[in-house]
């Protein structure tokens, strides 16, 4: 997609961090936008920020119900008549020792991580197809699904999930004719709201992992001690796009974690820890 002026982006997790900046950049390219997210406080003020004249709607959405998710879809194409770029964003995340993992931890990182993706996919993709216009969709997994980080495996699980569907979809969109491209966007730790996801966890899925919090502690130190804001990855991720490139990994230390993890496999040796301790 080269051009993205008066195309329609619609936006999953709109309402702070990636989300935010995504929607930002996709105004200031002259897009139109569908904007999702649990937070409605939160797609207020992305809202607020838009440059002026940005035509843009926004939706109460948690992605792990399909009928919220296939309702958005109906409301972008009842209010534009199209959807050109989808950002498959919204995330969460739980963390701890695989052992003391509630299953809420894994309904819930699940349904929102991985199955908000399938969610966009299934909604999205057949009438994107349909229209025989470009288009491309981007799937935010992480460095986390391109590694398996100790005390995050249900998070690595979903986002490992996401990379995979992703890919496939590559082959699938390929065979199908070619004019929908897909992404996906496995960016290290940046500054963003992630850390505080437990702020929108459902009270039906609450009981969390009882070991958890002391790895959540070192994951908001790491995403404060970032280098990249969620403006520089938006940046590079658009750039992506606009590019046809398949794989995004903004951090460049990334490259050769991932390295060391696929001569890991083929060497077959146990995996070594990207913590880079015991």
């Amino acid at each position: 997609m080269d051009t993205l002026n008066g195309r329609v982006a619609v936006i999953t997790g709109a309402g702070s961090g990636l989300g935010r900046e995504l929607s930002l950049l996709c105004a200031k390219a002259g897009m139109r936008l569908a904007l999702a997210d649990v937070d409605v406080a939160g797609l207020d003020t992305t809202v607020s920020l838009l440059p002026e004249g940005t035509e843009a709607f926004t939706r109460q959405v948690d992605v792990s119900k399909p009928e919220a998710v296939e309702a958005l879809c109906d409301a972008t194409y009842v209010s534009y008549g199209a959807a050109h770029l989808v950002f498959n964003n919204a995330g969460v995340a739980a963390s701890g020792p695989t052992w003391t993992s509630t299953l809420d931890d894994w309904n819930w990182v699940l349904g929102v991580n991985l199955m908000g993706v399938v969610h966009g996919v299934k909604s999205f993709v057949p009438r994107m197809l349909a229209s025989g216009e470009p288009g491309h969709i981007v799937n935010t997994a992480s460095l986390a699904g391109l590694s398996s980080v100790p005390g995050s495996s249900v998070y690595c699980v979903s986002k490992h999930g996401v990379v995979t569907l992703s890919e496939c979809l590559h082959h699938e969109l390929q065979a199908a004719g070619g004019h929908l491209g897909v992404s996906v966007l496995c960016p290290a730790f940046f500054k963003t709201g992630i850390a505080e996801s437990e702020r929108n966890r459902p009270a039906d899925l609450a009981e969390a992992n009882p070991l958890g919090e002391e790895y959540a502690k070192f994951v908001k130190a790491a995403i404060e001690a970032g280098r990249l804001s969620a403006a520089d990855i938006a940046r590079i991720t658009l750039e992506a796009v606009q590019e046809g490139r398949f794989y995004i990994l903004p951090h460049g230390g990334a490259v050769r974690q991932v390295e060391t993890r696929m001569r890991d496999i083929l060497e077959q040796r146990a995996p070594t820890n990207p913590l880079g301790t015991a």
